[in-house]
């Protein structure tokens, strides 16, 4: 990309190069935009401007590393949710649109005014965590990782977002914590099988492991959590779990044996069995 000096050329020339892409052009927008800092319509406002020698070699490496498979959330720095922007790297998965249905599910259970306890788990980038403290700021929110570069970032997500009543911090799971200390438990765990390795996405190789699979049948850290989360939550209590679209039943069965009551599961928005929750009497 060496003789490539104006905008329009560089975004041309990269699009062809991103051919594997089904969204080579907009990738090629996003990193191009993202280079010189600036929004993506600002592109077409000056076609022709010269890129100097340096932007075009960082632009390049960006290109290549998205022709490799590289998510473009990596390369960028940011990702999107719920209509906010989080800062992203590898210690952290890239939060997903689905994931936006067990939000508006927690936040259908938790009073608008009244305050409650919220432990999210597997905070990885605090997109859940945030998303909630700042729909609910009169409740508190314990946004927990056992991956200390994961609570970093999410304490810089929560602090420059302004989610003052969210604290991110390391642990496993809620071993650390009282009992009957939370009035909701809400957490995206891991749950790829093992066996699915071969089949994900060429992207999701890019992201942490321990985010992703949990053992043979992906039920792992879902069963740890069903397991113990009575254990934590207050008289009333309800536990909210995203999972794989084939564990939905699996899931609400391991519910109704820990006690939970009205055990269901909401399907997103390809049909497909997403988040089930229930809740303690």
């Amino acid at each position: 990309m060496s003789d490539v000096t104006t905008i329009s050329q560089a975004l041309r020339s990269a699009t062809q190069k991103l051919e594997f892409s089904s969204s080579a052009r907009l990738d090629a927008e996003l990193l191009l935009a993202n280079s010189l800092d600036v929004a993506r319509s600002d592109l077409y406002r000056e076609p022709e401007r010269i890129l100097d020698r340096v932007l075009v070699k960082k632009f390049s490496a960006l290109i290549r590393a998205r022709g490799s498979g590289m998510p473009i959330p990596y390369l960028t720095g940011k990702a999107e949710f719920w209509s906010l922007e989080f800062e992203i790297n590898t210690s952290v998965l890239i939060p997903r649109p689905e994931t936006e249905l067990l939000v508006e599910f927690a936040l259908g259970v938790i009073p608008t005014r009244s305050a409650r306890y919220i432990a999210e788990l597997g905070t990885g980038s605090g997109a859940i965590a945030a998303a909630l403290a700042l729909a609910r700021p009169a409740s508190f929110i314990v946004a927990i990782d056992h991956s200390l570069p994961a609570v970093r970032l999410a304490r810089r997500n929560l602090v420059r977002l302004g989610a003052i009543n969210a604290g991110p911090t390391v642990a496993n799971w809620l071993s650390p914590f009282a009992v009957r200390a939370f009035d909701f438990i809400v957490a995206n765990p891991p749950y790829l099988a093992e066996i699915e390795r071969c089949d994900v996405d060429s992207g999701v190789h890019y992201e942490p492991d321990d985010a992703l699979y949990a053992g043979y049948d992906g039920l792992n850290a879902l069963a740890a959590i069903i397991a113990r989360a009575p254990s934590y939550l207050t008289q009333g209590g309800w536990l909210a779990l995203e999972h794989g679209y084939a564990q939905g039943s699996k899931v609400r069965r391991l519910l109704k044996e820990r006690g939970f009551k009205a055990a269901s599961t909401i399907r997103d928005l390809n049909d497909r069995e997403r988040v089930s929750f229930g809740h303690l009497r």
